[in-house]
């Protein structure tokens, strides 16, 4: 598009706003109005092309609260083979999704467009060809400012962005927001990193590593849609609490056609309605327990040791003990699924039939070699060399049964994890069984060692640092064919069978080629906060590099000594509620009821974790357990003590007191009247 001269910047960008809404409203309106009623030649077809247009029209949606392009870029050159797109004096307008007019030419280019990387990688030292980048500073959806940088211009000092600052230190109610005008260079390199690979981001709290997992999604799906729409998409986060917190952020960048889930909903074969001591869990969660699954699967395999007659008419066909013996040893030899090999079973018997029936003269076809194989002679010997198994049903056997047990965990687990994942109470059935999300994962290993579990194209697994190894094998058989961006904090690893090493982590995952990226720029956490959260580090996590504040607001920090009971605390809250922005009152889970009922009584109104904020109501009040992932514009926490006290080991507590202590964007009060664990001091 030409360069216009205009007395008013603003002005002429505000007019070409109110030209883009119109322009995108001309686009939805375009949907709206086809006919198909012509076009398709079934009902089917009709369906499917209906539900297209329907996520079009949503795709298209104009969010009144949300600007259209948050950027601009001026080339300086016209296109060559070693320059940046753009014309001379041509410039390109960048925001959340593609709009054109009315002759196909368009008034803002998709963020994630070839052309708009430059808004993100350009730099003085580097401009990419740029001339000029703008930011544009927004109240609402009103445009109310802009920034220049003339990155192409020697005489001018490479300056921080204030627009930047502002849109990165700005207060939140309600969902996690997408930051698309805010991406870093090293975040952006994640992002458009290819489909191919696999990538793995260690990122500290506030470095984006969620977001940058989102946004990658998006990016992916621009480029590669064709592919991905065959394969699909996923996104698995720790609880539903952090699902609904990022459900907004892939719709506000236009994609919804992305699933979102739990470990615990991808492996729900059985309802989980029990829990496991920790030494239970974890050995649940080791990955020798594949080995001992598989030997438990497979020794449902008997050798025949009998010959099949098949009678066919007037003849009779018979396949030898011996014969019988090799088909069932070479189906083994080749270490394909159980379910596949039994199903090949019946097939390879019926073959070795029509081999007689050719040598004896006849011409027998695959009708006949699938009637042989339907025979029910032949079924009888599948039946008892390769008998079906429910995966649940071996899994109930193996933790209810110590001999079967012991006879498959023999030199894999010892005698103490034995006894440890054995039940107490024994269930009659899989239906009435108290099955605990560890014994979901082994049905979800033993149903994958009978059936191949179905590949996406990409996954997305955030806060993985938490998973056990069999998780993530639960993960990764959702991604055999495709690849998988791995998110997560070595240092915020709360379980017990925590990951120890991103490089074990996706060896258990099955990409060890992935790539592992470190995010280490604090964008979200006060440089206060962080610092004083950063003195655990060498008891958690002592080979990890601290995050850096680059914030140029430190934010409010206070740590207070407080009397017995809940007052204290309330008065806390009221401070920072007078602020602008979501509070966040975290505390030990057992101290949680406590909490919540000093406020009702008090007349202070709030939500928990998962609940939707309101600007009425902005307090949420969080148990430690359930914090990771979230983030508000002030925190109240309470009692670290307590927190630390509330998980199985010291090392544990202090990991979730990490976590608790960096949930803050703009400011932190700490009340305590029991003494502060050492570490912090």
């Amino acid at each position: 598009m030409s360069t216009p001269v205009h007395d008013d910047p603003l002005a002429e960008e505000r007019s070409h706003l109110a030209a883009s809404r119109s322009a995108l409203r001309a686009m939805r309106e375009d949907v709206e109005s086809l006919d198909i009623t012509d076009v398709t030649a079934n009902w089917v077809n009709a369906a499917v092309l209906e539900n297209q247009i329907e996520e079009r029209i949503k795709a298209l949606a104009d969010l009144s609260e949300t600007p259209l392009f948050f950027g601009r870029l001026d080339y300086l050159h016209a296109p060559g083979a070693d320059r940046a797109e753009g014309a001379e004096g041509e410039r390109f307008y960048v925001g959340r999704r593609h709009v054109h007019d009315a002759d196909g030419d368009p008034m803002v280019i998709d963020w994630r467009a070839p052309v708009s990387q430059p808004f993100y990688q350009a730099s003085k030292k580097n401009p990419l060809d740029v001339a000029l980048r703008r930011r544009f500073g927004y109240t609402g959806g009103d445009l109310t400012a802009y920034e220049d940088e003339h990155l192409s211009d020697p005489t001018e000092a490479a300056t921080t962005s204030k627009l930047l600052q502002r849109e990165i230190e700005r207060p939140r109610v309600g969902p996690m927001r997408d930051i698309v005008a805010t991406i870093q260079p090293e975040q952006d390199d994640i992002v458009r990193a290819g489909l191919s690979g696999s990538v793995c981001v260690q990122g500290g709290p506030g470095t984006g590593k969620t977001a940058v997992g989102l946004h990658r999604v998006a990016y992916l799906l621009y480029a590669h849609r064709e592919r991905l729409a065959r394969t699909g998409t996923l996104v698995i986060g720790p609880n539903k609490s952090f699902l609904h917190y990022i459900e907004q952020v892939l719709p506000a960048l236009g994609e919804l056609t992305v699933r979102q889930a739990t470990v615990d909903d991808l492996v729900a074969h059985v309802e989980v309605r029990g829990a496991d001591e920790a030494t239970a869990a974890v050995t649940k969660g080791d990955a020798r327990m594949a080995r001992v699954l598989r030997r438990a699967l497979y020794s449902h395999v008997a050798l025949p040791t009998e010959g099949v007659v098949v009678v066919r008419g007037s003849r009779r066909w018979r396949v030898a003990a011996y014969e019988l013996e090799e088909i069932v040893r070479e189906l083994l030899a080749r270490d394909i699924r159980y379910g596949a090999a039994r199903e090949a079973l019946p097939q390879r018997i019926a073959h070795a039939v029509l081999v007689q029936m050719e040598r004896a003269g006849e011409a027998p076809d695959d009708r006949v070699q699938n009637a042989v194989a339907r025979n029910a002679a032949v079924k009888a010997v599948v039946k008892t060399a390769w008998p079906q198994v429910d995966p649940a049903k071996l899994v109930l056997r193996l933790l209810t049964d110590a001999d079967f047990l012991a006879e498959h965990a023999e030199g894999i687990l010892t005698e103490e994890e034995q006894k440890a994942v054995l039940w107490v109470k024994p269930a009659r059935s899989v239906k009435s069984a108290k099955w605990s999300p560890a014994d979901a994962v082994l049905i979800d290993e033993a149903t994958d060692l009978i059936e191949r579990t179905h590949s996406l194209g990409h996954v997305v697994l955030d806060e993985a640092q938490d998973l056990s190894p069999m998780q993530y094998r639960a993960v990764g058989r959702r991604c055999t064919t495709g690849s998988a961006t791995v998110l997560g904090d070595l240092a915020q690893g709360t379980t017990p069978w925590a990951t120890r090493s991103w490089t074990e982590a996706l060896t258990h995952l099955g990409k060890q080629g992935a790539v592992v990226e470190e995010l280490t720029a604090g964008f979200r956490v006060p440089t206060d906060v962080i610092a004083y959260a950063s003195r655990l580090l060498p008891h958690i996590a002592p080979g990890l590099t601290p995050v850096a504040s680059i914030r140029e607001n430190p934010g409010f920090f206070d740590v207070r000594e407080k009397a017995e009971g809940t007052a204290d605390v309330l008065a806390a809250c009221r401070e920072l509620l007078e602020r602008e922005g979501s509070v966040g009152l975290i505390a030990a889970d057992a101290r949680v009821p406590e909490l919540a009922s000093a406020l009702g009584a008090a007349g202070v109104g709030f939500v928990g974790p998962g609940e939707e904020t309101t600007r009425a109501t902005r307090l949420t009040l969080v148990p430690a357990s359930l914090a990771k992932g979230l983030e508000y514009d002030y925190v109240v926490l309470d009692e670290p003590r307590a927190v630390i006290d509330g998980e199985p080991d010291e090392r544990t507590g202090l990991r979730r007191l990490y976590v608790c202590l960096t949930r803050a964007v703009s400011g932190l009060i700490v009340t305590h009247a029991t003494e502060l664990p050492p570490q912090l001091g």
